[in-house]
């Protein structure tokens, strides 16, 4: 009976507490609209933040309010954008697929270094470490923090150089936030020709210190029978709405700056 009597006693309140518990959460319940589970069914799943939000799950409930395009997901792509679209009850509009592209050929076979770097595998780090382990300024460190941050393993290093596989990106985006020197750029997949090199330098100083840097000379910009190409504060720029590959300019330049992967090495 000693016993009975406080088990009786914790018995009934739980069964209170229940109570009340079921009639709060029937009160403050929150419906969630279907549509969110929808449209992230339809994301690539990667957390990766390309879309401006902090989880797939944050994008889905924000494209359903309203405060997020349908074809944010650059990961999932067009056939996601479609697929979200369709759920929103909205047109999807077609995007042309970008990925992550190093403006750089700064390997060890052509790019001098400073001194032989052996601290922390990391190129935040390096870089402020006099200046990092190249002479040129603008050259990819090619310690891999890109490489680590990458969610796709689309990223390899060849040579202390940054090396993209365009099959595997998604153009997320990840590794451009992630570089230190942003020698990492998102571009148009179907925009092939484009100066691999960052470095504005007097021609002088940029080929001392790199072998493929561009120098400016503006032959490039003479070959092109399109008015295609700028040479600008010491530094060539393609128009990829003008080029029509033809590739004189990757054949003129002296430095190798300009590849046409169809017609040049």
């Amino acid at each position: 009976m000693d016993i009975f009597i406080p088990a009786l006693i914790v018995a009934v309140i739980g069964l209170i507490l229940g109570a009340l518990l079921g009639m709060a959460s029937k009160k403050f319940y929150v419906k969630t609209d279907e549509r969110v589970e929808q449209v992230r069914a339809y994301c690539a799943g990667a957390g990766c933040g390309a879309c401006g939000f902090a989880s797939c799950d944050a994008f889905a409930e924000a494209v359903v309010k309203g405060e997020a395009p349908v074809n944010g997901c650059r990961p999932g792509g067009n056939e996601a954008a479609k697929g979200i679209a369709e759920v929103m009850g909205v047109a999807a509009q077609e995007t042309s697929p970008i990925v992550a592209r190093v403006i750089c050929q700064g390997s060890t076979a052509v790019a001098k270094e400073r001194y032989n770097y052996n601290g922390i595998p990391s190129c935040r780090v390096a870089a402020g470490i006099a200046g990092g382990p190249k002479q040129c300024r603008f050259s990819c460190i090619g310690l891999g923090d890109c490489m680590a941050k990458c969610a796709f393993g689309a990223i390899h290093m060849e040579n202390n150089l940054c090396v993209i596989d365009e099959d595997k990106c998604t153009g997320c985006g990840a590794c451009v936030e992630e570089c230190p020197r942003n020698v990492i750029r998102l571009l148009p997949k179907k925009q092939s020709v484009y100066v691999h090199c960052r470095n504005v330098d007097k021609a002088r100083m940029a080929r001392d210190v790199c072998m493929t840097a561009c120098i400016a000379c503006a032959r490039c910009k003479k070959a092109c029978q399109y008015d295609a190409i700028t040479v600008e504060g010491g530094l060539a720029t393609i128009d990829p709405e003008k080029c029509t590959r033809c590739g004189e300019c990757a054949k003129v330049c002296p430095s190798k700056s300009i590849i046409l992967p169809d017609i040049t090495a």
